[in-house]
């Protein structure tokens, strides 16, 4: 098992939207309720996540999964 930040699919939202967020071979990938990919840096993914981790937002749910590098290759959007 390795445990790096690659292998890790974030998803964080309400129960109107999910975000999820990614790091691929190029850095942080958002992926908004949309559908839209934006490339982000890992300043600007913890801008978005710490307000759910430290619950200033209420209502805010996330979760984290780990996922094997052969089953992250189909998820790059």
């Amino acid at each position: 098992m390795k445990l790096t930040n690659d292998n890790y699919i974030i998803t964080m939202g309400t129960k109107n939207f999910t975000e999820k967020y990614f790091r691929d071979e190029s850095g942080w990938v958002k992926i908004s309720a949309k559908g839209k990919k934006f490339r982000m840096t890992a300043e600007q993914l913890l801008n978005h996540l710490l307000p759910a981790v430290s619950n200033i937002k209420p209502g805010l749910i996330w979760e984290v999964e780990y996922k094997y590098k052969k089953e992250l290759g189909n998820s790059k959007k």
